[in-house]
């Protein structure tokens, strides 16, 4: 018989539980292929900034605070770190000389490149170990996933 004191139904249960198999897999994957790339020695945001940087070109710091969702001191202080290791310079913006545009160096995008470089040839591995279908699973999955990460 259904608990009926907690005010949830089977499917919330179900829904729950999904939730917490899903973040429990994708932290654990994030994990294990961070794990593998040269760049592990960053942290998450770091990595995360370093990489649009080379992926998308400058940013303002209040673009990367916005797109990864701190606070611009925040921000600043990811960038001092990756300043200090030579990952990223700042120069004032010529369009708004009180903005200060941050960019990625050849030593950052090299480190990029690496990474995804290692990040691939390990996931390859795993995927070529998969059944078509499983692998087949793992697309559609993915769609959803984006189309969640989009919402």
């Amino acid at each position: 018989m259904p608990d009926t004191t907690s005010g949830s139904t089977p499917a919330d249960q179900a829904t729950t539980d999904l939730a917490t198999e899903l973040q429990r897999a994708v932290a654990r994957i994030y994990r294990r292929v961070r794990s593998e790339m040269p760049a592990s020695q960053l942290g998450g945001t770091q990595l995360s900034v370093l990489t649009h940087l080379v992926k998308h070109g400058s940013q303002t710091l209040r673009a990367l605070s916005d797109r990864e969702r701190v606070t611009p001191p925040a921000m600043n202080q990811t960038v001092n770190a990756l300043q200090a290791i030579d990952l990223v310079t700042r120069r004032p913006d010529p369009s708004d000389g009180r903005k200060v545009l941050v960019t990625a160096t050849e030593r950052g995008a090299e480190l990029v490149a690496e990474g995804r470089r290692v990040k691939h040839v390990w996931l390859n591995a795993r995927l070529e170990q998969l059944t078509d279908a499983e692998r087949q699973s793992l697309i559609e999955a993915a769609r959803l996933f984006n189309e969640m990460a989009d919402s």
